[in-house]
């Protein structure tokens, strides 16, 4: 048994609760530890995520795992409708206190079993929630699912350096630093020990693409930061022959 089946829970159903628990419990204290971990560079990689995006005022926009809703408000400012959807409850009570564009609009949901019929939006977007999912292939299908014909996906998560010492000096990071964080300010090491853990078990940046292309995805991208610490992957669904 991995380390995080021993926290978590092997089987699917209690993992998915416990992790929702876990948000939950951190929600308050979420973006000041994204700030602190990340040295406020997941800011920058989220606006580049946005740039990639590229909503248009005509765009039906989804952000899955919408956590507290800086991407779901982001798209807003463009995208014509957008609904952000998150499985904690604390996380959208957040998202829905900093909400002021009607056009945005945030719902519970399991991103597993998006609440939305098949070919609903132009752009879905996910930000460190693909490496959450109980079912990695599984929340790729969802995705794809919802997305409608040349419609654009995009994925920013944590990577996978290929650099070895590189990747253990990361590694390390995440292992010991991290953890600190949120021993300290949200007294729970645990809740932040889990990102290492599920990355050790997520085939990041790579595997995302191989998924896409074996989906039949078009204009498969992969945007790389720091040495593949972080990344973008993005793709397009084919268009229907008419």
């Amino acid at each position: 048994m991995t380390r995080t089946e021993s926290y978590y829970g092997s089987d699917s159903a209690k993992r998915a609760g416990r992790i929702r628990a876990l948000f939950d419990r951190i929600a308050p204290r979420y973006d000041l530890i994204n700030d602190l971990q990340s040295f406020g560079l997941h800011r920058i990689w989220k606006r580049k995520l946005l740039d990639l995006a590229s909503p248009q005022s005509s765009d039906v926009a989804l952000d899955v795992c919408c956590g507290t809703g800086d991407i779901a408000l982001a798209l807003g400012r463009k995208a014509g409708r957008v609904y952000g959807v998150d499985f904690s409850a604390g996380m959208l009570e957040l998202a829905r206190q900093r909400a002021s564009n009607p056009t945005t609009r945030f719902i519970e949901g399991d991103a597993l079993k998006l609440p939305f019929e098949d070919q609903s939006f132009d752009l879905v977007t996910i930000a460190y929630g693909l490496r959450n999912l109980v079912g990695f292939e599984d929340g790729i299908d969802e995705l794809c699912r919802v997305l409608k014909p040349g419609g654009r996906l995009y994925v920013l998560d944590f990577g996978k350096p290929e650099h070895k010492r590189w990747r253990s000096l990361y590694f390390t990071y995440l292992e010991w630093v991290v953890p600190l964080f949120g021993k300290v300010f949200c007294g729970d090491s645990a809740a932040y020990r889990y990102i290492l853990e599920s990355l050790r078990h997520y085939p990041a940046q790579q595997g995302v693409g191989q998924a896409f292309q074996s989906r039949g995805l078009e204009s498969v991208s992969l945007h790389s930061f720091l040495g593949g610490v972080m990344a973008i992957n993005g793709a397009r669904k084919p268009k229907e022959s008419s």
